[in-house]
């Protein structure tokens, strides 16, 4: 039989929840017992107070006439990842640096580690070989910007050359820093690193452009096709 402080830590639990705005919820958040707090989130969710997104993960966001309005897909993403080097993937990618006007219908993300599964409003790409970007303590912006430089044919709408342009003012205006993308390079794929090398050189960043290790000549060749010479 529930007690008095078993009442009112529920009550107090209760209370900080529905105090709360844009943050996820767990049931080891509650200083309560793990069926009380259980108990107490099921209930919140049939009331329109809580939002369930996955087993023991909950969000308290802005209730809508349709509904608890749910978290944004890269607060979301970073969340159910729960690891650092996580950042937009594909058009996601292309589309944060402004190098494309396509917005995927769900929100894609490359983690360095094994992603979880796949929600309704975002879909994960895994990258669990690209752990320099976790060591580097990447952006999401700057991974965004190594997933592009890999994927170059395949996401940006710009020619090559503007596309680099567009990448050397973010580094320029110190969004992007150019040391932890040379940091993170090593674990990347050849093609993205002779991109990369490219981009430092032309930002006039060679000593950090020559960390990067160089790919072989063909596929440095093919990377670089399109782009003006430094």
């Amino acid at each position: 039989m529930p007690t008095r402080d078993d009442r009112s830590a529920a009550q107090n639990a209760r209370q900080a929840i529905l105090d709360s705005l844009n943050r996820f919820w767990k049931p080891a958040d509650l200083d309560t017992a793990p069926s009380t707090a259980q108990h107490l989130l099921a209930e919140l969710v049939n009331q329109g107070e809580l939002r369930h997104l996955r087993r023991g993960l909950y969000w308290r966001g802005l209730k809508t006439p349709l509904g608890m309005a749910p978290p944004q897909p890269d607060v979301l993403a970073a969340e159910l990842a729960g690891v650092p080097g996580i950042g937009p993937a594909g058009l996601s990618a292309a589309n944060a640096l402004q190098l494309s006007t396509q917005i995927p219908r769900r929100g894609e993300y490359a983690i360095p580690a094994r992603p979880p599964a796949d929600y309704e409003l975002v879909r994960f790409a895994n990258r669990s070989a690209r752990r320099g970007r976790a060591d580097a303590a990447l952006t999401p912006i700057e991974v965004a910007t190594l997933e592009v430089l890999d994927r170059w044919d395949q996401v940006i709408e710009a020619s090559p050359d503007a596309a680099m342009t567009r990448l050397t003012e973010l580094i320029d205006a110190g969004r992007l820093d150019a040391e932890r993308l040379a940091e993170a390079s090593d674990t990347e794929p050849a093609s993205g690193r002779a991109r990369l090398r490219h981009l430092l050189q032309r930002t006039g960043r060679t000593e950090l452009a020559e960390r990067v290790r160089r790919a072989d000549r063909r596929t440095e060749v093919r990377a670089l096709a399109g782009l003006t010479s430094t």
